[in-house]
């Protein structure tokens, strides 16, 4: 029940963040920002699932199968990141202000300089567990 609430969370976010949003005529808003910044990493999802799928064949007890156990981890930790990352994005922001530009509380402002900054680590943690695999089943 929970894994089908939270995908379903998941597309409704991805629909809305994808819908076309406002922009200010001096540059995009630290809103639009962190969009930004989920909108380029949330199509690399398909691709960790695929890169886990390769390594899960390949994992063993050797040092090697171990080391493909390793990258597999952090791709499946990758994944969790961003599921649990638009969660809470999602509980703190309405759609308005994620897609209309709707002026934030001092205590929203807070949260999205937080969110922003998490959403900065979750793209290179994201990034690094792709580069570690592939590099992996390249050799």
């Amino acid at each position: 029940m929970k894994t089908s609430i939270k995908i379903i969370f998941a597309f409704s976010f991805i629909f809305l963040s994808c819908k076309e949003q406002k922009r200010a005529p001096e540059g995009p808003t630290q809103m639009e920002q962190v969009m930004a910044i989920h909108d380029e990493v949330m199509p690399k999802m398909g691709k960790l699932g695929k890169l886990v799928g390769e390594l899960k064949s390949k994992v063993d007890t050797t040092e090697v199968g171990q080391q493909y156990e390793v990258a597999m981890k952090d791709l499946q930790d990758a994944n969790k990141a961003m599921m649990d990352w638009m969660m809470n994005f999602g509980s703190r922001f309405d759609s308005d202000e994620i897609l209309e530009g709707k002026a934030l509380t001092e205590q929203k402002q807070q949260w999205l300089d937080e969110e922003e900054e998490k959403v900065k680590v979750l793209k290179e943690q994201i990034n690094s567990s792709i580069e570690k695999a592939e590099s992996l089943l390249a050799q």
